[in-house]
């Protein structure tokens, strides 16, 4: 698709009609397509601001909405709509993925370098419609885009499952959760990790995935649910009196 379909295709899924088109152009570019040339060239420093902006309005999106909910819930909802998960499935099903601009050194990414790029243009969509648009135009189409996603059950998963089970062992007077990698397999492209997470010395937990990071988290997932935190991924209160 040529980059003027792109940015037109954008543009409407933003539904804003942007003054400045190099800004949105930048804000769907991947540094691999902009090598050697300015930083602002690509979506990075969008991104970063894009990120501060997305926060605050899902934030005062959830103060407003959940009046009964106390701190916790609000951030693990807050986390659980802004995650890069999150993020790239919204991505995926406005159709951003078909409009990115990528460098030929990332072409042979795949799944995992796409999974990147969609949370990282959100973002910078966001970014950009702030500066072209104000905060209006970034809000409305955050709360378009992300209001589908929302499920106050979010508020009973753990979004940090790593720092949750150190909360719950502490309280329950054990040592830190340890971490240690197990197996690694499969080709260099798309790797898959084991990892188990260890506390007071007894393996509570295994789990995979395709980083370290979300083989770590995914062992903490297990350790929660085996040591009796969580039933079925949902908070159990009892455990934290």
């Amino acid at each position: 698709m040529p980059v003027s379909d792109k940015i037109a295709r954008v543009e409407a899924i933003c539904g804003h009609t942007f003054r400045d088109r190099v800004l949105l152009r930048s804000a769907i570019t991947h540094p691999s397509a902009v090598e050697g040339q300015p930083v602002d060239a690509s979506y990075e420093r969008l991104e970063f601001l894009g990120d501060s902006i997305l926060g605050s309005v899902v934030a005062l999106a959830l103060y407003r909405a959940y009046p009964q909910f106390d701190e916790g819930k609000l951030t693990r909802l807050k986390v659980s709509l802004v995650s890069g998960m999150t993020l790239s499935e919204v991505g995926q099903e406005l159709g951003i993925d078909e409009c990115i601009i990528f460098g030929s050194s990332e072409m042979g990414t795949g799944a995992r370098g796409m999974h990147s790029a969609l949370e990282n243009v959100y973002e910078a969509l966001v970014g950009a419609l702030y500066l072209d648009g104000g905060w209006d135009a970034a809000e409305a189409f955050i709360n378009r885009t992300l209001k589908p996603h929302l499920a106050t059950e979010r508020a009973e998963h753990p979004t940090n499952p790593k720092s949750y089970l150190q909360e719950c062992v502490q309280r329950d007077h054990m040592e830190a959760p340890a971490y240690k990698l197990v197996d690694s397999s499969g080709p260099a492209h798309e790797p898959t990790f084991t990892a188990v997470a260890i506390v007071d010395g007894v393996r509570r937990g295994r789990g995979s995935g395709s980083s370290k990071k979300e083989a770590e988290a995914a062992a903490a997932l297990d350790a929660l649910e085996r040591m009796g935190y969580t039933h079925n991924g949902v908070i159990l209160k009892r455990k934290l009196g």
